[in-house]
């Protein structure tokens, strides 16, 4: 047995979770997930608790075992808590702004950059120099995270750009200057 996937999992009594057409539903305080299932994977739900079940013992068996399991548990968590990821920019001049769906940066370049967002997430702009994303789609916050971040990832001399916080960056040294001790 996978050692993630035969842990049960214990459903809150504010979240309600059930079986149909073959596709986990997830509905908690802060909305709905739904997560289709492999034919592979069943489960068992009863007494306020879930139990990730395989087919077979086969290799892709045993690691959509543990992948389910986690999968289920990191819905449980959004519809109930929600997923945060905060990034910060470092530059001078630079900065983001949230205008109705889109998030408007300013980061060196000839223009101004936008960035739409996509329905199920927010996006703040507590600082002008901080964004925060938010949702109950873990998979779905780090992507967009990480889409805002590769505008203008961290370059490695000035550490100019977009990171995450407390992201460490390896600032490497530059050109030397040369020394005018000559002939």
């Amino acid at each position: 047995m996978s050692r993630i996937g035969k842990k049960l999992i214990i459903v809150p009594k504010e979240v309600k979770i059930e079986v149909k057409d073959n596709a986990v539903l997830v509905e908690g305080a802060k909305g709905k997930l739904n997560l289709p299932l492999s034919p592979r994977i069943s489960l068992e739900i009863k007494d306020g608790q879930v139990k990730v079940l395989r087919v077979a013992d086969t290799k892709m068996d045993k690691s959509l075992h543990g992948l389910y399991r986690a999968l289920i548990v990191n819905m449980i968590k959004g519809v109930t808590e929600g997923y945060v990821k905060e990034l910060e920019i470092i530059g001078v001049g630079f900065k983001a702004a949230v205008q109705g769906d889109n998030l408007n940066m300013s980061l060196g370049f000839s223009h101004p950059v936008n960035f739409t967002i996509p329905a199920g997430i927010k996006v703040e702009t507590p600082k002008p120099t901080q964004i925060v994303v938010r949702g109950i789609d873990k998979a779905l916050v780090g992507k967009i995270s990480t889409e805002i971040r590769a505008i203008f990832p961290p370059e490695p001399y000035k550490g100019k750009g977009i990171r995450f916080v407390g992201e460490y960056v390896k600032k490497k040294v530059g050109k030397a200057q040369a020394t005018s001790g000559g002939k």
